[in-house]
């Protein structure tokens, strides 16, 4: 799977270098054979970001680091640059992140799907793992957000799911690695909120195309149902049912 995200990186035309950070042997030596250049770093990272900072910070002749998580093996190419185009354009912003509209009220409910709130100009506000923006009126009206969305399916566009990549300016990476881990970022167990506890702010924008996240064997299952099937990841509704 790492080889698969490794790939989509390659194929956006605003990546110049694609390195994948892990320390895992098994993992280095499988990218390594597959042509991609793999770095060793130590073992005690705390998430993704920190780990991508240790290489970083040897990278002096880029201003821009993309973090794409090994459980994006669907990303499209197309989103990678969108996001590297708005941390260009945006000097206000320190990191830029992704996000899809929720097709599915199950992924609402679900902790594994990672929800985010964006203010009106585009940046973010919070990531939880709770269902967030919470609609207090409608589960009041039935009782549950279950029966909420139930009876309400247009409750669902209030929703949205994040991506797990991220752009950052190199300096702020730099300095991101070297905070602690913030409170809030342990309780719910997401990197993004340490960057929002610092103060950054984080531009969100609409992925080029939906994806699936591998957080569960049961993604690992639909995604590999899709490469067997061998149809075009573009044209997939990964949603379920019709064309995206």
């Amino acid at each position: 799977m790492i080889v698969r995200v490794a790939e989509r990186a390659a194929s956006a035309r605003s990546v110049e270098r694609v390195i994948v950070a892990t320390d895992d042997e098994r993992v280095c030596l499988a990218v390594r054979a597959a042509g991609f250049e793999a770095v060793m770093t130590r073992a005690e990272h705390r998430s993704g970001s920190d780990r991508v900072a240790e290489v970083a910070r040897e990278l002096v002749d880029f201003t821009c680091i993309v973090n794409l998580q090994g459980d994006e093996p669907l990303i499209s190419p197309q989103t990678i640059e969108r996001a590297v185009r708005a941390l260009i354009a945006d000097r206000r912003a320190q990191v830029v992140t992704c996000y899809e509209r929720i097709a599915e009220p199950g992924e609402v409910l679900d902790p594994d799907v990672v929800k985010i709130v964006i203010d009106e100009r585009g940046y973010a506000l919070y990531f939880s793992r709770a269902p967030i923006p919470f609609p207090r009126d409608a589960v009041q009206r039935y009782g549950s957000l279950e029966e909420a969305l139930r009876a309400e399916p247009a409750l669902l566009a209030t929703f949205r799911k994040h991506t797990g990549l991220y752009a950052y300016r190199r300096d702020f990476l730099l300095e991101y690695s070297q905070e602690r881990a913030s409170d809030l970022e342990c309780i719910e167990s997401l990197e993004q909120l340490r960057a929002l506890g610092m103060g950054a702010r984080i531009r969100a924008i609409e992925v080029n195309a939906p994806t699936i996240g591998v957080d569960t064997f049961e993604d690992l299952m639909r995604v590999r149902a899709i490469w067997e099937r061998g149809e075009s990841e573009e044209r997939i509704n990964l949603a379920g049912g019709g064309d995206a």
